[in-house]
């Protein structure tokens, strides 16, 4: 069975909710922490809702609606959502209300928001439906399970849609904590220059993003997400991603173009640069992160870059120095902490 990409939206340190990103020059940076641009909320969601909803909870929401909206669709059979940090503005809102107070009248509302699945509750609140709801948190893994889990629901005939994505915010005081520990680099660095940059750790970043899978194809599909694996500290990487192509009848010559995971941590660029020199030698890459920066969601951007890559048949303007004569398969490989690694595979609907 086929899984369809009817819609996708994506809110992120670009000007990704608009699909500016293709047309227009890239929002650049000079820091170690890109924030996400928030969209305008007044066509999206109620104004009162708004008032009571963390910065991660209404851009998660927005970006569903949108996703669905764009898809045609009121409702949907099944949400899967994947995040690795939860809602961390109000999870330190709550701690450190329990130390201001002395854990004395505690109000509860940033307890209740903190929760990981809050993105999922409320999107699933919102559109009032009563169906199957999980939440992913498996660190870098998070939203390819919720990616797996849609697609089992699919093929299972468990479900004809099912709205898929992730969402990861940073704070600052998390920033400041995983910095500390070589995460993110100790000084700012021109995001363009990202790759360039010798030094440990790489930008941070946060974002969301919603998928509506299908198993129903139309003309308004982006594109078949085909295959997704995950891998955990592989000891072979170069035959782990011949065999998930060849599973697919697919051989590496046969890939337009691969969007990898390469971050500017230099601890990590020789597993890219090793990549380039032997299976990707002959194939067109760009990298994404220098866009969104790094976090463990960060896939489900590159996720919806290569699905609109094959809808719209072009390039961002960011990459026209990339010579692609058209876009039918593409291979997202991403890889997290060095440990986390996954393939993507999308191929043309048509």
């Amino acid at each position: 069975m086929k899984i369809f990409i009817r819609s996708a939206s994506c809110v992120s340190p670009q000007q990704t909710f608009d699909n500016k990103l293709f047309n227009d020059d890239i929002v650049t940076y000079n820091s170690n922490y890109l924030k996400l641009i928030e969209p305008d909320y007044k066509n999206i969601l109620d104004a009162k809702l708004l008032r009571r909803m963390s910065r991660i909870i209404r851009t998660g929401l927005a970006t569903a609606m949108r996703c669905l909206k764009e898809a045609g669709l009121e409702n949907v059979d099944a949400i899967t959502t994947g995040t690795a940090y939860g809602c961390m503005e109000d999870s330190e809102k709550f701690l450190k209300t329990i130390v201001e107070q002395d854990e004395q009248m505690l109000s509860p509302t940033s307890f209740i928001q903190s929760t990981h699945n809050t993105v999922g509750a409320q999107i699933a609140l919102t559109l009032k439906c009563n169906s199957y709801n999980n939440t992913f948190v498996h660190r870098g893994f998070s939203f390819e399970h919720a990616l797996i889990d849609a697609m089992l629901l699919l093929h299972e005939g468990k479900a004809k849609t099912v709205l898929t994505g992730s969402a990861d915010e940073m704070t600052e005081f998390t920033f400041n904590v995983l910095k500390r520990f070589g995460f993110y680099k100790q000084e700012p660095v021109i995001d363009t220059e990202l790759y360039q940059s010798n030094s440990k750790g790489s930008i941070a970043g946060e974002g969301t993003a919603f998928f509506l899978l299908s198993n129903e194809s139309s003309e308004k599909n982006y594109a078949i997400l085909t295959a997704v694996e995950t891998l955990y500290k592989p000891a072979d990487l170069y035959n782990r991603v011949e065999k998930f192509l060849a599973v697919h009848d697919l051989e590496i010559k046969d890939i337009d173009i691969i969007i990898t995971g390469r971050n500017g941590d230099m601890r990590n660029n020789n597993l890219y640069d090793e990549l380039e020199r032997s299976i990707f030698k002959n194939n067109v890459v760009i990298n994404y992160k220098h866009l969104c920066g790094e976090y463990p969601t960060s896939s489900s951007f590159a996720l919806w870059l290569a699905a609109n890559i094959i809808k719209q048949q072009r390039l961002p303007k960011c990459f026209e120095d990339k010579q692609v004569k058209g876009f039918k398969n593409i291979l997202i490989y991403n890889s997290y902490q060095n440990k986390y690694h996954s393939l993507m595979l999308l191929t043309a609907d048509r």
